[in-house]
This record gives structure tokens, C-alpha cells and sequence, in this order.
């Protein structure tokens, strides 16, 4: 099957045809995530888009190292590194409004949170509806249920500067170096899927502009549901067995989408993603020879090491001026490469 863009109509009618028609060329299935994985954008669009962006709609810039220490937290240092938009927001909004640091400071700036049940009942709505979690749904959510709901038009307006901004920012930093020989070598066996949380568009734009797109079928992005359920439909239309599909990511994300699915999973592993992909054609052709299954038990123990599952704040010892300061140095230098003129808090 040979990759095609989907058009504004196909992707607002039915975005979810082409993984529903999908048509198996080879023997292997295998599904890429992008953002962390493919491209070190994964810490920009955060610290640069993502972040800014909600404090700046919601007058949270008194906050800042709290609400960039939690965000960070569950957008890119822990298990639920690459959730989706809207899941990272509830998490963090859940998070912000438990501590008791928090509530005392923005009783002093007097500052609120977005409420988050706001957040609750869109996931809810989405799930209910099999809808993916993205702007389409959301618009739709308001649209047909809560029209005159103008905190939902506000978070709606984030989500867009987000997607907005994104080109201008992190869509510009290039692959990993090795992703494009892996690619090369994968399209040999294997028919290649991507499937992120990241909105279409921007997805299509980055892997074409990047002119990787040739060796790929289709392009999943959060309008067609979570990477689980595009694992699942490609999958399906295909007819692929269990050991046939095999996913690369560089989040716990990742990892639970394709063991859904009974698949296998090859880490991305952050920080030391360069040499993941160096390694990966010694994985690959075991996975293509039907041996991979315990070189993916090893792998998955150095990677279950990398991302924890329980925040600074409740660790023993924390100190919320440590733990900012300890990613302080990756914002400084995104911000002084991207967005100089931007604003930061440096302590």
C-alpha cells in the first residue's frame, strides 16, 4: 500500500477509512511513532508550545515552575511520557490542585486552574463516542453538546495555538540519523504504519517535508484514535499474526499500545535515542527471523529503568527548587536555539 495524504474532507468525514482499508504488501507489520522517537522534538514542543501556551491562556505564568515541573513530569520524565494533549492537561491539572505547595502559591498570586472536570467529561465524551482525542472531537464535543460552554471554546483556542505554533518550532529539527537506513531496510520486509498522538497534519507535513514518506503506507495521527486502536485496525485489514507486528516508540505509551495488540515493541529509549537507532537493524532481523522475543525482554528491562512512575514531589527529600533546576539547562538551550525572545523562568 503506498502512502497518500488525506484531504481536509477525508480527514474531518471519515479520517479512520485508510487504517479501516488497509492493504497488507508484505509479511511484517511495523508501527512508528514520531515525536521522541523519530525526532528529537519531544522536549521543545513542550517546553516551547505546549506549555507557554496554557500558562499564557489561563494567567498560570505565576506558577511557572510548578506547572512546568508537573507537565514535564507526565508530557516527557515518566511512564506517561507521550499521552496525549489532553490527557497530559488532565493529569497535570489533577496533580497541581492536590499538592499543598501549590494551593498556598496560587492562593498568593491569586491565580485559579482550569477546572478539570471541563477535561474529565471530553475524554468521557470521546471514549463514549469512539472519537480520537484531538481538536476535530473537541469542536464537535461543543458543537452538539455544550455550545454556550466557554472554558471548552478556551481550551479548544490552546489546542489550536499549539498546532498553530508547531511549524514554527519543532517541525524544524531533523530525524535521528539512523532512522532513515532503518527505514530503508524495514520497507524491504515490513509494511510501515506511523501512529502518534500528534495531529495529522503536522505529522503528514513532517515526514514529507523530511521526505521519508516513501517508504511508509499511512500516517495515524490522534483524529483516528489512540495508537492502540490504529494498531488494532491496521492489523485487522491486514491480517497479520501476533508475531508479525512489531512497534518502535520511545514511551510506556508506546510499549502498552502494541502488547494490546500482542505485538512486540522495540524502545527509542530517551536520552540515548542515537544509539537505539544504531542498534536496531541487529533487532529488526532477528524480529524479521522469528527471534526476537528474548532480546525484547532485555531491552525492555533497560527501559523500564528510564522512565519512572511516581513524581519528584512525592519522593522522599523533595525540594521543588531541586527538582525545577534539574531540567533547567535542556529549557535554557531550546529556548536560546528556538525562541530567545521567549519567556522563561531561570533559577
Amino acid at each position: 500500500m503506498k502512502y497518500e495524504r488525506l484531504t481536509e474532507k477525508m480527514l474531518k468525514d471519515d479520517p479512520k477509512r485508510q487504517l479501516m482499508n488497509f492493504k497488507r504488501s508484505k509479511d511484517l507489520l511495523v508501527a512508528i511513532d514520531t515525536d521522541g522517537c523519530v525526532t528529537d522534538n519531544m522536549n521543545g514542543k513542550q517546553m516551547l508550545i505546549f506549555h507557554p501556551h496554557f500558562m499564557e491562556f489561563y494567567g498560570l505564568w505565576p506558577i511557572e515552575s510548578y506547572f512546568r515541573e508537573t507537565a514535564e513530569f507526565y508530557n516527557l520524565f515518566s511512564k506517561h511520557r507521550g499521552c496525549n494533549r489532553f490527557i497530559a492537561i488532565q493529569l497535570t491539572l489533577k496533580a497541581l490542585a492536590s499538592r499543598g505547595d501549590v494551593r498556598k502559591k496560587m492562593e498568593e498570586e491569586n491565580v485559579e486552574l482550569l477546572d478539570v472536570k471541563i477535561v474529565d467529561d471530553f475524554i468521557e465524551y470521546t471514549k463514549k463516542m469512539n472519537l480520537g482525542l484531538g481538536n476535530p472531537s473537541l469542536e464537535k464535543y461543543i458543537n452538539e453538546e455544550q455550545p454556550r460552554n466557554f472554558a471548552l471554546y478556551k481550551l479548544l483556542g490552546w489546542s489550536e495555538a499549539v498546532n498553530r505554533t508547531f511549524p514554527h518550532i519543532s517541525a524544524k529539527i531533523p530525524p535521528f540519523s539512523g532512522v532513515k537506513k532503518a527505514l530503508e531496510l524495514m520497507a524491504q520486509y515490513a509494511d510501515i504504519i506511523i501512529v502518534s498522538q500528534t495531529p495529522y497534519n503536522d505529522l503528514a507535513d513532517y515526514w514529507e517535508n523530511n521526505g521519508l514518506t516513501q517508504y511508509i503506507s499511512l500516517i495515524a495521527g490522534q483524529e483516528m484514535g489512540t495508537k492502540a486502536q490504529h494498531i488494532e485496525m491496521a492489523k485487522k485489514a491486514g491480517g497479520y499474526e501476533d508475531h508479525q507486528v512489531l512497534m518502535i516508540g520511545d514511551a510506556y505509551g508506546d510499549l502498552k499500545a502494541v502488547k494490546n495488540n500482542s505485538g512486540f515493541f522495540y524502545p527509542i529509549v530517551p536520552g540515548r535515542e542515537e544509539e537505539s537507532w544504531k542498534d536496531f537493524e541487529e533487532a529488526f532481523m532477528a524480529f524479521v527471523e522469528g527471534k526476537y522475543g528474548e532480546l525484547e525482554k532485555k531491552l525492555l528491562e533497560d527501559f523500564d529503568k528510564v522512565l519512572p512512575s511516581t513524581p519528584p514531589w512525592e519522593m522522599e527529600g523533595y525540594n521543588h527548587l531541586d527538582s525545577y533546576r534539574k531540567h533547567q539547562e535542556i529549557r535554557k538551550s531550546l529556548y536560546q536555539r528556538f525562541h530567545p525572545e521567549g519567556r522563561l523562568l531561570i533559577l
